[in-house]
């Protein structure tokens, strides 16, 4: 065992990823985690040639590992549509991977922004970041969605475990084909929610705002909206009076009215939908999907899995396939080992550890508020429609002025 390494004596999960995410990732293992940090880990390539090759059973094994080691870091990967299943001559339209882990987990992703000086936020009164706390279980990402071929009756039928049944009518289709979907959640998974954001707000003793659409739909976003209210009443009432903050109910349309015109500093907790557009629109709204963390978090408080929260950057890596230099923007993939190894710290009570992760972090900041970047911050930091090459670092360079940062750092913390 390496004497200049942090010694890590518990596992995590790795899950590797595709295109160039995924070449990112393999330079941040190499220049800013393996030299530095000795830890045990459980490789899963999340890579969708061997997600194909094992009917996606590697993301289940994955999930599964995350829940027994309670730390996961997981790179970008695709989430197959027509095109995909061509290009890649899969067997099949394979499911979300991050759909996939969200459900076996049963967490609530929490998206918040990096900010940096330079990168000035589109609303101009953002001036603390926006928490999204996603519900990652079940609605639209779980929901049975089907063609109707033409006229006919669709209805709903629920048999309970005496056999009993209820029976729904959703629509008479008179006019011809359609299209229909069936989605749910379940009360236990809503409360696991719940739990989650009212203790992320506490620890950052920040508001809490819940938005769901109950006036439309009374019964399926009404339970949300009641299930979050018992909680506060029964559990964290106090708490929050003692903090000093508040949590509060708003409907998803003012909610989002409020948000522009807000300063940020809240929790924001949404439903699985409303989470996933909220979160882009909240990132982009900071400067970049680039400079978001992404941390799952269950309902334990234990278990968590730390991701980047934006796509594999297919346009990249069709000009890296083709030997053209890139600028791709690696902070979030960076923040994705970071968050994963300081909760392993957290557990783990290794002081050395957290340091670690704050100090790489720091790096990231110190690299983009000196005009050290990728090309897409040095469009926003600069306000322009073009940048010349000298004024942004390629993917690797950027790592490298990482690590040249991280360095003095690091050798202070081991002596």
């Amino acid at each position: 065992m390496a004497a200049n390494k942090i010694v890590v004596s518990n596992p995590i999960v790795e899950m590797d990823g595709d295109e160039m995410t995924r070449i990112l990732w393999a330079g941040i293992k190499e220049k800013l985690v393996l030299p530095y940090v000795d830890c045990p880990i459980r490789y899963f390539d999340l890579g969708l040639p061997n997600r194909d090759a094992t009917n996606d059973q590697v993301t289940i094994d994955a999930a599964h590992a995350i829940q027994e080691c309670k730390v996961g870091v997981k790179c970008a990967t695709i989430t197959p549509d027509e095109a995909r299943v061509k290009e890649y001559h899969l067997k099949k339209m394979w499911k979300s991977p991050n759909g996939t882990i969200r459900n076996i987990l049963n967490g609530t992703v929490f998206r918040e922004p990096i900010m940096c000086r330079n990168i000035t936020p589109l609303v101009p009164s953002w001036t603390q970041p926006i928490i999204i706390g996603r519900h990652a279980y079940g609605d639209q990402y779980r929901a049975t969605d089907v063609r109707i071929p033409g006229n006919g009756k669709l209805e709903m039928v629920y048999t309970d475990a005496e056999g009993h049944q209820q029976k729904w009518e959703v629509n008479n289709f008179t006019t011809g084909a359609g299209v229909a979907m069936g989605m749910f959640n379940t009360e236990e998974s809503i409360r696991g929610f719940a739990l989650s954001c009212f203790q992320m707000a506490l620890q950052r003793r920040v508001p809490l705002y819940m938005s769901t659409k109950n006036t439309i739909l009374k019964t399926y976003d009404g339970r949300f909206k009641d299930i979050f209210q018992e909680i506060y009443e029964h559990e964290f009432k106090q708490k929050f009076q003692e903090a000093g903050i508040i949590y509060e109910h708003r409907l998803i349309d003012d909610m989002v009215a409020y948000c522009v015109k807000s300063h940020g500093g809240y929790v924001w907790a949404c439903k699985n939908y409303d989470g996933d557009v909220q979160s882009d629109m909240v990132a982009q709204g900071y400067g970049s999907l680039g400079l978001m963390t992404s941390v799952l978090m269950c309902p334990d408080g234990e278990t968590i899995e730390a991701e980047a929260a934006h796509g594999t950057v297919t346009r990249h890596f069709r000009a890296h396939q083709r030997g053209e230099e890139t600028s791709t923007n690696s902070v979030a993939s960076i923040y994705a080992w970071t968050r994963g190894l300081a909760h392993r710290a957290k557990l783990d009570h290794n002081e050395k550890l957290a340091a670690f992760c704050h100090a790489v972090e720091q790096s990231c900041v110190e690299c983009i508020e000196a005009g050290q970047y990728t090309k897409d911050l040095a469009l926003i930091a600069t306000r322009k429609e073009t940048v010349e090459r000298s004024e942004y670092l390629s993917t690797m360079e950027f790592l490298d002025a990482v690590r040249a940062r991280l360095q003095p750092k690091f050798d202070a913390l081991m002596h």
